[in-house]
């Protein structure tokens, strides 16, 4: 029952995905790529910068700072790679991402923004609550998030990817 129900939830959150979403897709279960709770993660000055600058905004309007977890930040950074390797940006394997992210940290909820070549973490953040998707994920009922900020070392461009949940 209890994983009836947490597939029938995994649906419904799909579903009902706001506009900062791409269109969701049918994963083939084989390619989910599953970690573990307990992975590592090297943070650099400008993730480090902007979960504050993040954590900040929350608090100021009387929401609860984010817990950093390294499984989503790992999660982040291979879509930030898949994005430069590509020369996109795009919301693609969403669901896969966010279903890993359901299965190793029995999360809840879990949502996603991504950016491009913003020089600082200051000017995404402020693109981010200018749009209001974006806006809703960094206002919404989240406890944990990861982060990823990658530079494509062949333009020296900034790609940002940011994941929310709720576990």
């Amino acid at each position: 029952m209890k994983k009836i129900l947490r597939t029938m939830m995994f649906v419904v959150m799909l579903i009902t995905m706001n506009s900062c979403f791409a269109k969701t897709e049918k994963v083939p279960h084989d390619k989910v790529i599953i970690g573990t709770p307990d992975e590592n993660y090297s943070y650099n000055d400008a993730e480090l910068e902007l979960m504050q600058l993040i954590n900040n905004y929350r608090v100021s309007i009387g929401l609860n700072a984010l817990e950093k977890v390294n499984h989503i930040s790992n999660r982040c950074e291979e879509h930030n790679k898949y994005m430069i390797a590509n020369n996109v940006l795009n919301h693609k394997d969403f669901a896969s991402r966010s279903e890993d992210i359901v299965k190793v940290l029995s999360a809840k909820n879990v949502a996603e923004n991504v950016a491009y070549n913003y020089k600082t973490s200051e000017a995404v953040l402020k693109a981010w609550l200018s749009s209001p998707g974006h806006k809703k994920n960094i206002e919404g009922k989240y406890t944990h998030f990861g982060i990823s900020v990658s530079t494509d070392p062949a333009t020296g461009k900034k790609y940002y990817t940011n994941i929310f949940a709720r576990i």
